[in-house]
């Protein structure tokens, strides 16, 4: 990693623990990032028992980062929290919120598209509803009228005026 940024450490780490790892991780590997390497944030997750742990180097030292109300732990050089969600480590933003991930990000712009074109489609729907019915409206009134110029022909027929009744 150092090799391809021109001779610059991170400065986040994640490492996610496994059972042959975890005590290297955990000590040899904390040692290197905190006296070597100088890394500000440093963290570790193991996805079997759920353990997080998060450092941050202070005066040389790394300091354990205590975690918010909700059990999150603030990274600073990400600008994000690192928190156990669904069984899996993940983002939040400032405010608690979960990022997305690409794949979640994407499904969630799909929905949204489609969420708009189904509300178009209730739009047209609801404007051709209501262009039948004024055009139901519009027959009624003619039917009405037609029935009333019937009854006057009737009635005319009968030798009464409708215009006297």
């Amino acid at each position: 990693m150092v090799w391809g940024e021109q001779g610059k450490y991170p400065d986040v780490i994640v490492e996610i623990l496994s059972d042959s790892t975890a005590n290297i991780d955990r000590n040899n590997k904390k040692i290197l990032y905190q006296n070597t390497f100088r890394t500000p944030n440093y963290f570790w997750f193991d996805p079997n028992t759920l353990e997080l742990q998060g450092f941050r180097l202070i005066e040389g030292q790394y300091q354990a980062i205590s975690p918010n109300e909700q059990g999150y732990l603030w990274g600073e050089q990400l600008g994000l929290y690192l928190g156990i969600f669904d069984r899996k480590l993940r983002y939040f933003t400032a405010n608690g919120q979960l990022v997305p991930t690409p794949q979640e990000a994407e499904l969630e712009q799909r929905q949204a598209k489609e969420q708009a074109l189904l509300e178009k489609e209730q739009a047209i729907l609801a404007k051709e509803q209501a262009i039948l019915e004024k055009e139901q409206a519009l027959l009624e009134k003619e039917r009405e009228g037609q029935a009333k110029e019937k009854l006057a022909q009737k009635l005319r027929e009968l030798g009464i005026d409708p215009d006297t009744i």
